[in-house]
């Protein structure tokens, strides 16, 4: 069951986005669903003052009713759960592992301010090197809106690429790849000659770029691709693309810091800024 999607599930509005999401997926890949509710007993945060059997009903019902809503949208999904005792972060990366994409549900927060991605779901992105898709508080799949993906010339993104123009060619949808880059602080110096350093540097890199999605272009020919190259943040220009996205797709770095692994400021600030769901991927 490698190539089944996995979603966490427990409950809350959250996590029923999340899961009608990944049902779309499942059908999509043509794999089944396995919904997953972790309990971490006894110390689970979510229920605090509960007793076991209080816990593990919760558990039941939250996956039954899930199941049984997912099973009237999508008749033909094959849809199973699992209610693994232990830590949930721990429990959702195996279950990623074990999987071709983890879904979690992260909880909005109106406005510009941005969404809430809790520690459990932060802990299982860095805890696993399979594809997680962080999803917002909706239920609205418009696939015409495209899949953006941020793209590094100067990094092997070959797996991120991937994922983007599979999911791209699956929907039948547009793929913007996004490529931000900053100048030299020399030469904040020389204004004069800024504009066309600029131009020079962006027809390098647009042409790095171009190279770069050759051959996913040739695999995909079916895939519209455009190219968007620009000077600034490269976090700041995803989130606001995300706003008239469908997905947004971002890479981590697999390699580990002396304090455990962790996410590259472009990752983090997309995961709790994006207005789309936005699927991390890990590569080298």
């Amino acid at each position: 069951m490698k190539n089944h999607v996995a979603v966490g599930v427990d409950g809350f509005a959250e996590s029923r986005a999340a899961a009608r999401w990944a049902a779309r997926e499942a059908v999509l890949r043509g794999v089944p669903l396995r919904l997953v509710h972790a309990v971490d007993w006894p110390l689970d945060p979510v229920l605090p003052g509960l007793g076991r059997q209080d816990v593990d009903r919760w558990a039941d019902r939250a996956l039954a009713e899930t199941a049984q809503e997912l099973r009237q949208r999508h008749p033909q999904l094959d849809v199973t759960a699992r209610c693994p005792t232990a830590q949930p972060a721990a429990a959702l990366a195996a279950e990623a592992a074990d999987a071709g994409l983890l879904v979690l549900g992260s909880r909005g927060l109106g406005g510009l301010v941005g969404f809430v991605v809790g520690s459990v779901a932060m802990s299982t992105v860095v805890a696993t090197d399979a594809p997680v898709v962080l999803v917002r508080n909706a239920d609205t799949h418009d696939d015409a809106a495209g899949i953006v993906v941020g793209v590094d010339v100067h990094e092997a993104c070959d797996r991120v690429l991937a994922f983007a123009f599979e999911e791209a060619a699956r929907r039948g949808c547009p793929l913007r790849a996004v490529h931000g880059r900053k100048l030299p602080p020399a030469y904040a110096y020389a204004p004069s000659a800024r504009a066309d350093i600029e131009r020079e540097i962006s027809r390098s890199v647009t042409n790095l770029l171009d190279d770069v999605l050759s051959p996913w272009r040739q695999r995909f020919p079916e895939v519209s691709v455009t190219c968007t190259v620009f000077t600034g943040s490269a976090s700041e220009r995803l989130v606001r693309a995300s706003r008239s996205a469908a997905l947004v797709v971002v890479g981590r770095h697999r390699r580990r810091s002396p304090l455990g692994a962790r996410l590259g400021p472009v990752a983090h600030a997309v995961l709790h800024h994006a207005a789309a769901p936005v699927a991390v991927i890990a590569h080298d």
